[in-house]
């Protein structure tokens, strides 16, 4: 069987183009485990209706059961991408556009960095071939203090520090010359305390790829900060749900901030 090379499909060339256009864009993130399948989509139309640029869909244990309906829901109320953000190797769907193919880089049990992979990699070119899935290559690093969350738990972190930004900055070049085409830096779903500017910064004078940033984001500031430092994607999840006026604000300041950016370069 020959295998083709995973090439840049329509959601990443999105991505891509509209960063080149805003400077930085917003995703929200949808755990269909914590609500019903109907409120899933209801949350994505409200994202949608707050500016927000793509729809991540994924999380904690369970969500696997009523993902195939919610993201069939949730593509009913919205023409935003729909991105898998898949919590193991059951968060496959045919039904999405895209799906992250992550490494958890610092992960001190090597299932979530190459275990989980190897046993979904046949699912997801199965349904890349009959269903257009399109897998984007992306790195996943954890920083403190992640390892208190959901995703740090079950995901056996060895949390980077954030008080040694150089560390985390060289596990992204790590990425790079992996081939990775993207990196996600998440302090996790709740998270106390957001991803470090120090590291955000870091990370981005070597950054050839576009830089993610998610977990314990709630305020239009913080989110500008981030975009500001070097954040090329801010992830809020919880705000589309509790706080639209406050992802209105998420959203606009993340499009202010980006342009700013992009005005300098």
């Amino acid at each position: 069987m020959s295998m083709d090379p995973v090439k840049i499909g329509k959601v990443e060339q999105y991505i891509h183009d509209t960063l080149k256009k805003d400077g930085a864009m917003h995703i929200t993130l949808i755990d269909p485990a914590e609500q019903s399948v109907k409120d899933s989509a209801k949350i994505a139309k409200i994202a949608r209706d707050a500016g927000t640029d793509a729809v991540m869909v994924g999380g904690t244990v369970g969500a696997a059961l009523i993902l195939d309906d919610a993201i069939q829901e949730i593509k009913k109320k919205v023409k935003l991408p729909v991105i898998l953000f898949p919590g193991n190797i059951d968060g496959i769907s045919r039904f999405a556009d895209a799906i992250y193919f992550m490494t958890l880089m610092n992960s001190n049990n090597p299932y979530w960095i190459t275990g989980a992979q190897a046993l979904s990699a046949p699912t997801i070119y199965r349904y890349m071939k009959k269903f257009n899935l399109e897998p984007i290559p992306m790195a996943y690093l954890i920083v403190e203090p992640g390892e208190k969350t959901a995703a740090g738990w079950v995901g056996n972190a060895n949390p980077l520090p954030r008080i040694k930004p150089k560390l985390t900055a060289a596990y992204v070049l790590a990425a790079q010359l992996l081939g990775l085409r993207m990196v996600y830096l998440e302090a996790g779903s709740g998270a106390p305390q957001s991803v470090p500017n120090d590291i955000i910064k870091t990370v981005k004078k070597i950054s050839r790829i576009p830089v993610i940033v998610g977990g314990g984001i709630r305020t239009p500031e913080v989110a500008a900060e981030k975009v500001r430092d070097g954040a090329d994607i801010i992830v809020t999840g919880t705000l589309a749900e509790e706080n639209l006026e406050g992802l209105i604000g998420v959203v606009r300041e993340i499009k202010r901030a980006g342009r700013a950016r992009k005005a300098k370069c």
